[in-house]
């Protein structure tokens, strides 16, 4: 994009930007102060307005803007001014249920706004789910069963999505105002300032010289840089083009070293501190503060990343490959010279959540920090052109991701006006009886196949309310329940036959979208396996006594262990194994995982015997070589 609509989307977006920080910090400048459903308004005003500039209706629409979308724009942007200005008179004169006649006449336009935003940003599968269960409280009524809702006419349908405080400018789009906004830009602020190539130099001044240290690296930038991006495919296709061919160098094959990124930064996505937008919504919904779900999410991460990076090294010892030469690699004092205040960045924000609780100014405030110690040094300092790059990728991820919740908040709305939330999650209580597993198993099948169509934070919010509340009911902890949802949403990137991360790593490696996506699945397969285990021991998520969690953190990683070696076929000072020791290590490690203490003793009793076995034939093979050698 470039000419007067690029001039266009950054402005507005700064203007966003500023109504934001105004409400935030509470400023009040020149008077402007909203109440929170008129800010909601303008953040629609600002970043889905921009939603229609940077994502074209038309393929072929992407090299040129056509003037209808011009005219969407500025219709989307007055339309929400109306709305924000009039915010007081809606909420005081219950305008969701009588409406005057020209406010009834553009509910109907930002109803179509916001499906128009979820078209262009996410896709055919996603606008027609919202544009179904967005008519719902209309048909709702003919439906029988748990599918039966409270009747509404088409026009108080539209009044309650556009007016209402639980449909387009409810939780979802209360979290992008309230919380996510900061995140959003801070990601955009370490890619304009070179954080990038910092954390790629640190991760290789660290692990390079090490066997498979390419691929290492990869794990560790791409981890970092995902996390604090949110977006799996967007990190592949910037990390990726550096890291793929890195690892293809030093002796990976294409496919594993695109099937590395890929895990690398699906998994990005489920790490604190940022963990995209999904883990804001999983506060919200809980009402909690968002270092909770950080203190909760981060062990199962860490499990996961445990269980790619012991992959990667069994891998590389099984195919001798080898590290950098130290000599060409940066050196790890140098790197923390030349951007220690990207590492300061991610530490002080980590302070404000964790001692000052303050979610939602902690990256203004890290971001103020991190730009001026950039302008310290000449190769990190701001110009002109790189500050106006970062106002554009901003506008760029919160117009993409404020058209989806939109969207998204259009199905809240409707199971919120129609009851059909709380009837749908007594029929699943009714289905699955007493049977906790078979819930959970319908839960995991329903977020794969929602993934597949929707984003990873769409899939949450759609579950989180029909879903969620079920698995509570049955007994499971909330905060578990609410990450099963989350963690079983990022399947979808690794499993064929969608498998978009896998797919866009293919792209850069030349290997077949397939074959790469079966590599990846097997790379990832932790991840088919946490939430379930997370899920029914919320000792791995630390909820529990200090007995409980220690045991649960131990087993977890040794089986962990086992299930690394038995999947790439190598063990520390065994070497390579055989198909039936691989085997008993593969039972034994998901006997240990598995969250209950029978299973655990029967499981080491099992690695035991097999590592023993192992260890026997080894010695055994040791000494027929040296005889023979003799």
């Amino acid at each position: 994009m470039q000419g007067v609509a690029y001039v266009v989307v950054v402005v507005t977006a700064a203007l966003g930007i500023l109504i934001s920080i105004n409400q935030l910090f509470q400023l009040g400048i020149a008077g402007f102060m909203p109440i929170a459903s008129g800010y909601y308004y303008y953040i629609l005003a600002t970043f889905l307005s921009v939603s229609f500039l940077v994502y074209p209706a038309r393929k072929k629409d992407i090299h040129h803007l056509p003037w209808y979308d011009w005219g969407i724009y500025i219709v989307c942007v007055a339309v929400n001014i109306y709305f924000a200005a009039n915010s007081y008179k809606i909420l005081t004169g219950g305008w969701e249920y009588a409406a005057p006649p020209f406010a009834m006449a553009l509910s109907f336009v930002l109803w179509a706004l916001a499906l128009e935003g979820v078209r262009r940003t996410s896709g055919t599968i996603l606008f027609v789910i919202c544009l179904v269960f967005s008519f719902y409280p209309v048909f709702g009524q003919y439906l029988g069963g748990m599918l039966w809702g409270t009747p509404f006419t088409l026009l108080q349908t539209s009044c309650y999505h556009a007016m209402g405080v639980e449909s387009i400018i409810g939780i979802a789009t209360r979290v992008v105002g309230d919380e996510i906004i900061g995140y959003i830009i801070f990601g955009a602020a370490i890619v304009a300032s070179g954080g990038g190539k910092f954390f790629m130099d640190f991760a290789l001044s660290l692990l390079g010289t090490s066997r498979g240290g390419s691929a290492k690296v990869a794990v560790i930038s791409s981890a970092f840089m995902a996390s604090l991006s949110g977006s799996v495919v967007s990190n592949i296709v910037t990390t990726g083009t550096l890291t793929i061919p890195s690892m293809v160098k030093t002796g990976y094959e294409p496919k594993y070293a695109a099937s590395v990124e890929a895990c690398a930064s699906t998994g990005g996505t489920i790490t604190p501190p940022i963990m995209g937008a999904a883990g804001f919504l999983v506060a919200s919904f809980l009402n909690v503060p968002y270092s909770a779900v950080m203190g909760a999410a981060i062990f199962p991460a860490f499990l996961y990343f445990f269980m790619v990076f012991l992959q990667i090294d069994f891998h590389a010892a099984k195919m001798n490959i080898q590290g950098f030469q130290k000599a060409d690699l940066p050196k790890f004092v140098d790197v923390i010279k030349e951007g220690w205040f990207f590492l300061g960045a991610i530490i002080l924000m980590i302070v404000l959540l964790l001692v000052y609780r303050i979610t939602a100014l902690a990256p203004f405030y890290t971001i103020i920090f991190l730009f001026a110690c950039a302008m310290i040094r000449k190769k990190t300092r701001l110009n002109k052109t790189k500050f106006i790059n970062f106002l554009y990728e901003s506008a760029k991820v919160l117009g993409q991701l404020t058209a989806i919740l939109a969207g998204i908040g259009l199905i809240i709305g409707s199971f919120s006006a129609t009851g059909v939330a709380n009837s749908f999650s007594r029929e699943l209580l009714l289905l699955a009886g007493d049977n906790r597993f078979l819930l959970l198993l319908l839960g995991a099948a329903t977020s794969f196949v929602l993934g597949i169509g929707m984003t990873v934070t769409a899939c949450y919010v759609f579950l989180a309310v029909v879903l969620v509340p079920a698995l509570v009911n049955i007994g499971f902890d909330p905060m578990a329940a609410h990450l099963f949802v989350m963690f079983c949403g990022n399947l979808s990137y690794i499993t064929p036959p969608v498998a978009l991360a896998a797919i866009s790593a293919s792209a850069i490696s030349g290997t077949s979208p397939m074959a790469t996506a079966v590599t990846t699945m097997k790379m990832g397969i932790l991840l088919f396996i946490l939430p379930f285990i997370f899920v029914m021991n919320p000792a791995l998520i630390f909820h529990g006594t200090l007995p409980d969690i220690l045991q649960a953190v131990i087993t977890s990683i040794i089986g962990t262990l086992l299930m690394a070696s038995a999947l790439e076929g190598w063990f520390f000072k065994f070497g390579q194994l055989t198909a039936i020791h691989r085997a008993f290590l593969l039972i034994s490690g998901l006997l240990i995982v598995y969250p209950e203490g029978k299973t655990d003793i029967i499981g080491l009793i099992v690695a035991s015997c097999a590592l023993l076995l192992i260890g026997v034939l080894r010695r055994s093979e040791r000494r027929t070589a040296a005889v023979v050698k003799g």
